[in-house]
């Protein structure tokens, strides 16, 4: 094959490779809280205002506070882990009810997991 025909194939190769943007979608449910869907963008929402709080030294109706994983849960990341609640709505939570779903992390700022009261019983929580 000589230069030429190299040169034409490559400059065919480019111009159909870039012609088309790729559109980058985000898996819908990265963790499902009883019937609850929430993006890995939702779940770093929630962690980012949770650990901003954290880090401040401030709350919003006492979260985050500490979560002591009376359940056991077997998390990534090591403790100690804070909870903060993780809303359907997508808005980072401001007070008022934290309904049942929370993103725990730790004093890092890793994500340690997504769990719920969802379908637990009393006051425990299960995993997303």
């Amino acid at each position: 094959m000589q230069f030429s025909q190299v040169l034409a194939l490559a400059t065919l190769f480019i111009s159909t490779s870039v012609a088309a943007p790729v559109e980058v979608v985000e898996r819908a449910c990265a963790y499902t809280c009883g019937s609850v869907c929430y993006s890995s963008s939702a779940v770093s929402n929630a962690l980012n205002a949770g650990y901003d709080f954290y880090s401040a030294g401030s709350t919003v109706h006492s979260y985050p506070h500490q979560y002591h994983n009376y359940e056991g849960f077997d998390f990534p990341v090591s403790g100690t882990y804070y909870e903060f609640p993780i809303l359907s709505s997508g808005r980072a939570y401001t007070g008022g009810s934290p309904g049942p779903d929370r993103v725990i992390f730790n004093k890092n700022d890793q994500l340690a997991g997504v769990i719920t009261h969802t379908g637990a019983s009393g006051n425990s929580f299960v995993s997303c």
